[in-house]
């Protein structure tokens, strides 16, 4: 039986606790069955709706939580409440001990080589039974995509994680997913520079205050005062908006990415994939 999803945006997200998450995770592994695994902050929920092939890509995904505290306030101001944060590097985090614990093997895809030799150190040194079975940085054309995923392919890993920017992470995934053969797959953002100790993440305390973007902002204002402010004011104009009239579900009408090979890994039938 699948968990309860709100539909906040547009969007459909599951209304879940890491704990959930991670338990929904043993059984795609012991089963060997695709979860696919996005989430969504504020800025995410501005840009999809003016980038089709993101929003796209979302709808694409079978577990789809709420990685930004702004998105767990305004489901709450919406009287549509989710139970908490998924942080999307708290999953990584978790679920890197879980291969390790497991003897599970893990793909690493994303950031530049040198930071991604760093994290492959750090990673080794923090879990020392996870089997690091391929890795490849971020900065590849798209013209080598399909080459990348055939290496992650040949990996026989068991999770992959991605460490790149949106869209082009929820892009590869949205196109690749059903034939890399993966059961977990997880895009994780800027957590490999954090993980190899290239940028700083906010201290708790910031993090239950929801001001983790704060902690960011002071440590590079002059790059990300203005993305900030944009998308702040955006989201919460949108929160007013959803507040008044409340978008329905892009699931009812939005096409997702063209897949590789639909059938080479099983799909979850609780997912509310279509």
């Amino acid at each position: 039986m699948g968990t309860p999803r709100q539909v906040l945006f547009g969007l459909d997200i599951d209304a879940m606790t890491l704990e959930q998450v991670l338990t929904r995770s043993d059984d795609h592994l012991a089963m060997r069955r695709r979860l696919l695994i996005g989430v969504v902050n504020a800025a995410k929920v501005v840009k999809l709706h003016r980038d089709d092939l993101l929003r796209a890509s979302l709808l694409e995904c079978d577990l789809l939580l709420a990685d930004g505290q702004s998105v767990v306030w305004a489901s709450k101001v919406l009287r549509r409440p989710l139970p908490e944060r998924v942080a999307g590097i708290d999953l990584f985090e978790k679920l890197v001990a879980k291969a390790s614990a497991d003897n599970r093997s893990i793909y690493l895809l994303g950031a530049k080589p040198d930071v991604l030799a760093r994290l492959e150190s750090e990673l080794s040194r923090r879990f020392p039974g996870v089997r690091i079975v391929g890795s490849r940085d971020g900065y590849f054309a798209d013209t080598e995509s399909e080459d990348v995923a055939a290496a992650i392919t040949a990996s026989g890993a068991d999770m992959l994680f991605l460490g790149m920017t949106s869209p082009k992470k929820e892009i590869f995934l949205g196109k690749y997913a059903d034939s890399l053969g993966v059961p977990i797959l997880h895009g994780v953002g800027g957590s490999f520079d954090i993980f190899a100790g290239i940028t700083k993440r906010a201290p708790r305390i910031w993090q239950r205050l929801g001001c983790e973007w704060l902690y960011r902002l002071l440590q590079e204002p002059g790059r990300l005062w203005r993305r900030y402010l944009t998308t702040n004011t955006a989201f919460l104009a949108m929160t007013l908006r959803e507040l008044v009239h409340p978008m329905p579900s892009y699931r009812q009408h939005a096409p997702v990415v063209p897949q590789s090979n639909p059938a080479s890994i099983a799909r979850s039938a609780d997912t509310g994939v279509e």
